[in-house]
This record gives structure tokens, sequence and C-alpha cells, in this order.
């Protein structure tokens, strides 16, 4: 209690004098007024830490006050003081936004007991406000780094998502552009942010644990079973669940999400009860899922679910005003890591990272920046800095893969050949050679088996 403020609203000047004295001598800074009008005066003038209000006051009421407090300043920590409590006026005075209440006579280590414990619920209240506050700075939209049309696209759409409260959304991207990013947006921008925030790769475990993690299980369901284990959808109740690399997500996993997503119920793996759970799902992936609808290997009614709202991620290549705010904001970052003085980047270097084509995008840059901060003793980033792969000219003009064929070849020939020139160029790399063609990975590892070339 030291050195907490205290505004104490009471008609008995007996009581107050007795209740400013106990506290004064507890280093308390007190002050006394004597009727509710003057409360939200007081109030403004002292800033007090908690408020003691008592119920019968001259004019205007304890209840009444309280409303107009706590207009005043919805955080408001007030013990309500009353000789007359009923049940009603209790849970009255509760439902307007009263901490807690006292009922007269009360000594003062039972005053000082309900204080303690109502400004300690209060300093905790506001140490989740404040850690909100900061998750929203660290994970909310000025998080992610852009000022490239196709990604002030991607926040206007973010923000409607985050805006509404629709239970499905789908981020695609290529490895590296920041889909998890985008995920904590969505769930840091809107309402939920005051619900848990949990994540899970779907390709990181195997199927049977991988189940389990996600939906938890009950004593002896198995043999390592010994206890009830919650889920993360259950854990994750009034909160955002992201799927990542759900194009990863076995047929019968598939199943199950399907069901969990339709009725936002599940049963805990060897559980016989429903339990119901209001999550959003953000399933993120870098594959091309309609094209693993068409072969078969994704349920087409789960794609569609999930796809209510699709966020696709630009690649960094697509973004090349980018790569220079990019750049800056790692450099800072590495310097308060590192304890570095590196000022910037030399204009010649700069050109190198933004004719690159960046296959593993965004994580791509920051781990060569990364590298060069810990190994290079410099002020500033220059070409001799940068890694072999960036400043070696590709052999030819890639815009220029191929020459059109003789008249008479098939379309899919073409494809073909297109195909079979990009893995040469690149020396078989998939990833460069889908960069080359400017499609995913993915489409490309989908076109060489259809065009029965190897993998």
């Amino acid at each position: 209690m030291a050195h907490r403020k205290v505004l104490i609203v009471d008609d008995d000047k007996l009581v107050s004098w007795a209740l400013a004295r106990d506290l004064e001598s507890d280093d308390c800074r007190v002050a006394l007024i004597a009727d509710g009008e003057s409360a939200c005066k007081a109030y403004r003038e002292h800033e007090p830490d908690v408020v003691l209000l008592d119920l019968k006051l001259p004019g205007i009421d304890g209840l009444e006050t309280l409303r107009r407090l706590k207009r005043e300043a919805p955080d408001i920590v007030v013990i309500m003081m009353t000789a007359y409590a009923t049940v009603q006026t209790t849970v009255e005075a509760v439902k307007i936004g009263a901490t807690d209440y006292i009922k007269k006579p009360f000594s003062y280590d039972e005053l000082k007991a309900v204080l303690d414990r109502a400004l300690q619920h209060h300093d905790l209240s506001q140490e989740v406000t404040r850690m909100r506050h900061r998750l929203k700075q660290e994970h909310g939209i000025g998080s992610i780094i852009g000022d490239a049309d196709n990604m002030r696209h991607v926040f206007a759409l973010i923000r409607k998502i985050a805006r509404n409260d629709a239970t499905t959304v789908l981020v695609n991207g290529e490895s590296g552009t920041g889909k998890d990013l985008v995920a904590k947006a969505i769930h840091y921008e809107s309402d939920r942010s005051q619900g848990p925030f949990m994540a899970m790769n779907c390709g990181s475990m195997p199927d049977t644990l991988l189940e389990s993690e996600l939906f938890g299980h009950e004593k002896g369901a198995f043999t390592d079973a010994k206890a009830v284990k919650k889920g993360l959808f259950e854990l994750a109740n009034h909160g955002t669940v992201l799927l990542d690399e759900i194009g990863d997500a076995s047929a019968s996993l598939q199943v199950k999400l399907l069901r969990f997503i339709e009725e936002k119920t599940f049963k805990r793996i060897g559980g016989t009860k429903d339990i119901d759970v209001d999550v959003r799902i953000v399933a993120a992936t870098n594959r091309a899922l309609d094209l693993m609808v068409k072969e078969g290997s994704f349920r087409e009614d789960l794609y569609y679910r999930l796809n209510v709202i699709l966020v696709n991620l630009p690649p960094l290549r697509e973004r090349e005003s980018d790569i220079s705010l990019l750049t800056n904001f790692f450099i800072d970052q590495f310097n308060k890591e590192f304890n570095k003085r590196v000022a910037g980047i030399d204009p010649e270097a700069l050109r190198v990272l933004m004719k690159y084509t960046w296959p593993g995008n965004v994580r791509e840059l920051r781990n060569v920046l990364e590298r060069i901060m810990i190994l290079e003793d410099t002020q500033t980033i220059r070409v001799q800095h940068l890694p072999l792969e960036l400043t070696q000219a590709p052999a030819g003009n890639e815009s220029d893969l191929f020459s059109l064929p003789s008249p008479g070849v098939a379309l899919s020939g073409v494809e073909k050949q297109l195909i079979q020139q990009a893995l040469q160029r690149t020396g078989g790399n998939q990833t460069r050679a889908a960069n080359l063609l400017k499609i995913s990975r993915h489409a490309l590892r989908y076109k060489m088996r259809k065009h029965s070339l190897s993998t």
C-alpha cells in the first residue's frame, strides 16, 4: 500500500478521518470529499490509485457516483463501503464496475486486505494490457516491412480480415515470404488478440503425434497417455491457430480438420465428449493446393473450406522497391543485436541486391545480411562483402530462355522444352528454375511429373 494515492468519498467525517489517519500511517496520500457530485472533479485533480466510495451519500448516491467515475476512467479501482449492503446492491455495484466492497463497520486490517487484493488485481490487469499493446506493436501490421503496391494490398486485406471474424483464412506464398508474420498480424490486429495465438507445422511431426497436439487426448488413450492433455484448438479458444504447411497434412488429418472447421467441435483422442471451441484458423502453405486437389493429394472440400479468404503473399522478386527498406531494417536490427555500427549499404551493392531473384525471399535476404554483419568489420556494406551467388551474373539472358520452335510443335512440347532448358540453365536447381519460369516450385514439380521429367 505504500505511496498509493487514495480518494475517500464519504460524508461521515469521523470514518473518513480515521481511515485517512490509518492510510497515511502506511505512507499513502489521501484526499477526502463528502459527496458524490464532486467525485469526478476530485478524481481528475488527485488521480488516485483507488477510490473508497460510500454507498449512502448526500445528493447522488454511491451507485450513481460509481457510474460517473467509471465513465470518467473505465479502469479505475473502486471499493464500495456500506453498512446497508444487500445482495441486490452488491450485484449492481459489481455490474457497474466496482472492484470489491466491504461492509461497515470494519477494521483497518480488513480494509487493508481488500485494498491489497484489489490493487494487485488492478496491477496485473494493467500489466496484461501493456503486454497486449506490446505484442500488437511487435506482431501487428507494423511488424511487416513493405511499401510496394502489392504489399499495400496485403496490408489492406489484413485490416479487413481483422475487422471481421472470418474463421478460416488461407495464406499462400513461397518459402521465406513471411506467412507466419501475416498470420500474427491478422490475430494481433483483431479482437481475438486478447486470446491466444498458437501455431503448428503440419509437416513437422508424425501424423499420430500431430493429431494429439491439435486435438489433445484422454488419459489412457494410448500407451504413453498418462494424463489428460488439451490440444492446441482447446488451448487457443477465442484466439487464433496457425496451421503452417497445411499442404503436408495427411489424408486422415485432413478429414478431421474438415469436420472441425464445419462443426467447430472435436473429440480428444480416446474421448467421447464433443468439445466446442471458437478459434480462427489461418492455414499457410507454399504449395499450389489447387493443383494438389487436381492430383488427388488434397481434399477438395477442405480446400474450399480453408479458401474462404485468400491472402497471396508476393515473392521478394516482385517487390523490388521493398529490398532497400528491408535491407535498412535488417541493418538496424543487427546493429542492435551484434553491437555493430554499420551505417548502411553502398549504392552499387544495393543494385546487386535489387537485381537478384531471391529464391529464398525475405528470409534469404535476412540471412545474407546477418552473415555479412557477423563476419565483416565494416561501416558500409559493399559489393565485395556480398556472397558469390549474388555477384556472379547468370549465364545468358534469363528473360531469353528459349527460341520459338518450328511450326507444328504442340504446346505441351513447348512447355516440356521450356522446363528442360530452365533446369539445364540452373544446374537442376528446381527453386531457381521455378523462379526463371515465374511459377512456384511445387507447380514446377507438378509439371515435371506431368512430362515424365525426373524429380
